[in-house]
């Protein structure tokens, strides 16, 4: 792909990414999408919404697509490695549960077992200063997020890590939010940093990644004032029963007004549940507001749980399918690590190349 005109501020990669979304649907060939999630659990309707959906989408469109479960990732900030296997064979299920196909060129895979693309980190690490590591405000609002009163290096150095991973593939699409554009300009920068010195009388061994930021607005937690986490007992998740779903929604945080309004800056709970059914049904907010009117919030959780119980019965049937077949979601990973190894070590070859590292 051309590398494309970018500031590397959010309004530039706003533009960008509208560019890119225009392209990708006519070709898809031209793309690899990167993208992924931590086994810290099972997903719920944030994740679904927010990034699931669109990486359903990019696949059927015949986009190449890297799924990447950051297992190592989990270290950094958790204490929980006894559940990261199960964890990630969870998040499979929930991948393939909501419409995700694997293939020769739609792969989910665990990056601990792809030590090709690991092999970059020393490499990469030249390249970005303790001053640059420790001012990424991602990194800082992750730190503050999870408590942590010691940080270890694995924290600091998690953005490199996340370049490592994106660029081993050669992806050039990453969909995030605005908040994670701190991580993916740290790869920008190590892609040109190392092109610049290491490929001066050759092609560039690392495309630019770009930003593909998500049209979907930030999903709020079932409390109306704080992202939806599981961590925070203000999440559905995918595999909640319908009844679950009731009980959740039924303690889901309005306000004391009796008429139906989307008002996100004065009325945010109202707002945020209005959202969510405005997701499942196509209406705008504010019709779905305007539907509702004096039903008052007993009738705003009402539609909600009639709406997310219909969106989600064919995802929960699948899911309770893939549960009974451990065999098929080990597959799936192997099969993935196995293409992702293949990508990585074209990519490690190239790189000790042009570093004068071969023997």
């Amino acid at each position: 792909m051309a590398e494309l005109e970018y500031s590397g501020t959010y309004e530039a990669a706003l533009e960008t990414s509208k560019k890119i979304e225009e392209d990708i649907v006519k070709n898809p060939k031209k793309y690899r999408v990167l993208t992924g999630d931590r086994p810290t659990g099972r997903l719920h309707i944030g994740h679904y919404f927010g990034s699931l959906q669109n990486r359903v989408r990019l696949s059927k469109l015949g986009v190449p697509t890297c799924i990447l479960i950051a297992d190592y990732q989990v270290l950094t900030d958790h204490d929980a490695y006894q559940e990261i296997s199960q964890n990630t064979k969870e998040l499979v299920i929930d991948y393939l549960a909501c419409g995700i196909e694997p293939s020769e060129d739609v792969i989910i895979y665990p990056h601990s077992h792809i030590p090709e693309a690991n092999q970059l980190m020393v490499p990469f690490l030249t390249f970005v200063s303790n001053a640059e590591l420790s001012r990424n405000p991602t990194v800082k609002e992750e730190i503050s997020a999870a408590g942590l009163s010691t940080v270890n290096a694995g924290m600091y150095t998690y953005p490199v890590h996340q370049a490592v991973d994106i660029l081993a593939v050669k992806g050039n699409v990453v969909p995030v939010g605005k908040d994670q554009l701190p991580h993916l300009e740290m790869a920008r920068t190590i892609a040109r940093r190392f092109n610049d010195k290491f490929c001066k009388n050759t092609e560039p061994v690392f495309t630019m990644p770009y930003a593909l930021l998500s049209k979907t607005p930030s999903i709020m937690g079932l409390d109306g004032c704080q992202k939806m986490s599981k961590s925070r007992g203000n999440a559905i998740m995918l595999s909640a029963s319908e009844d679950e779903t009731a009980k959740l929604i039924k303690k889901a945080k309005t306000d004391g007004e009796r008429h139906i309004s989307y008002d996100p800056a004065n009325r945010p709970e109202v707002a945020n549940l209005l959202q969510l059914i405005s997701l499942c049904t196509k209406e705008s907010p504010e019709a779905v507001a305007e539907r509702i009117g004096d039903g008052g919030a007993g009738m705003l959780k009402s539609e909600l749980t009639l709406a997310l119980n219909e969106e989600l019965r064919p995802i929960r049937e699948r899911r309770a399918k893939l549960e009974q077949d451990p065999e098929y979601i080990r597959k799936v990973l192997l099969d993935g690590v196995a293409r992702a190894r293949e990508i990585c070590d074209k990519t490690l070859h190239e790189v000790r190349t042009v570093m004068n590292m071969d023997i």
